[in-house]
């Protein structure tokens, strides 16, 4: 029983390490490619087209970040352990 609580600990533990790196690596290239994009729009045209996938990339980053620390608006840890008793009484899994 211990055992795999500590393996279950890992991979949790595995996974939030995979998400914080994604979220960094995303972050970077953020900051690297949004000043490129802006400079080539204002180089090209007027219309401020950059702001798109400034706002678009930055959603995502926001929606990594959130992960990447474990917090979730939609379906948090209180939901999550809702559904599984309801599971497990129910038996439909």
């Amino acid at each position: 029983m211990e055992n795999k609580r500590i393996e279950s600990s890992y991979f949790r533990a595995k996974e939030r390490v995979k998400a914080i790196k994604e979220f960094y690596v995303s972050g970077i290239l953020y900051c690297l490619v949004i000043p490129i994009l802006i400079g080539i729009n204002f180089q090209t045209t007027s219309f401020p087209w950059a702001i798109f996938p400034a706002l678009g990339w930055g959603f995502g980053l926001i929606v990594t970040g959130m992960a990447a620390k474990g917090i979730n608006p939609l379906w948090g840890k209180e939901w999550e352990q809702r559904k599984i008793q309801e599971l497990i009484e129910n038996n439909n899994f």
